[in-house]
């Protein structure tokens, strides 16, 4: 079944979303549906309304229907002025012919899709886009702009200084939906359950092998060396380096019992610009439990229980 409210600038370039945008009658099946459709935001006005171009036309939103939170003043108007030049979702609100006027509405498609959201079980897999980095979590768009965070302590089993070691502005990633509130109208987030469990991740690699990795951790005992965001490594103490420099290492062992990697770093490797991509290991479907750790792994188990 399609995703009828997927992060913005995922319509844009679809069939239906095209079509939608080629003649008044086109739209006003648009607007009889209720069709959620985007258009790119070319111009705000100085009283906040934004102009949209879709299709052959160019709409316009009214300020107050330019995002969840305008009208009751809980949003602020950095929401409706860092759209333009970007996609924007929307639903078609009126079609005039003489003199031609075309009204849009963001708000009530992020309704709609604040709405499903909201309706879809804890443990549901879905697409989010990067829409902002701060030292706390990952800001992402889950649906026609509606924006959660993925917080920082989960953006991966492997701990990271700031979110962006690991995402970078505008990608398209994934995310589990933790839990919602309605009253607060917010969904709750998480990204590293999607990233593979240790064992998974270990078995990408094998003793012997010399690979990359970014230093996440400089103890008085070791260094501790992220092989993959899942997946982090300790090797002996080595002098000079600091949090997030880049390394090679040598895998010495990998011991899924103790849930340890040993390594040897070999030499630190020159700055790369942006994290590394991500390799998932679930994009679809619905998690009702995680469990990250080995079996037969010595200790307690780390996991993550949805609902």
């Amino acid at each position: 079944m399609p995703n009828l409210y997927p992060p913005e600038g995922r319509l844009l370039h679809t069939a239906e979303n095209q079509a939608a945008g080629e003649s008044l009658a086109a739209l006003r099946q648009a607007m009889a549906r209720q069709t959620v459709v985007e258009g790119r935001a070319v111009l705000c006005t100085p009283t906040h309304d934004l102009v949209v171009r879709l299709g052959a036309f160019t709409g316009t939103i009214p300020r107050e229907e330019a995002a969840l939170g305008i009208r009751e003043g809980t949003a602020r108007e950095i929401s409706i002025l860092s759209r333009v030049g970007k996609p924007t979702a929307c639903v078609v609100t009126g079609v005039e012919e003489a003199p031609f006027r075309l009204t849009l509405s963001r708000r009530r498609a992020q309704e709609r899709a604040l709405e499903a959201l909201l309706a879809c079980p804890v443990g549901t897999v879905l697409p989010a886009t990067v829409t902002h980095l701060a030292p706390f979590g990952a800001f992402v768009d889950v649906g026609c702009g509606v924006v959660s965070m993925v917080g920082i302590e989960n953006c991966s089993v492997a701990r990271i200084s700031h979110p962006a070691r690991r995402f970078r502005l505008d990608q398209e990633i994934y995310v589990v939906l933790t839990g919602g509130d309605r009253t607060l109208g917010r969904v709750y987030l998480s990204h590293k359950e999607l990233l593979g469990t240790w064992a998974e991740n270990a078995a990408r690699f094998s003793p012997g092998m010399t690979v990359p990795g970014w230093v996440r951790g400089v103890k008085p005992y070791g260094t501790f060396v992220e092989l993959a965001p899942n997946l982090t490594g300790l090797a002996d103490q080595t002098q000079g380096l600091r949090e997030d420099d880049r390394v090679s290492v040598y895998l010495k062992a990998i011991l899924p019992d103790r849930m340890k990697v040993k390594l040897n770093i070999l030499q630190v490797l020159p700055p790369q610009a942006g994290p590394d991509p991500l390799f998932y290991f679930i994009t679809s479907g619905q998690l009702s439990r995680w469990v990250y750790s080995p079996p037969g792994r010595q200790g307690p188990r780390i996991e993550t229980v949805f609902g």
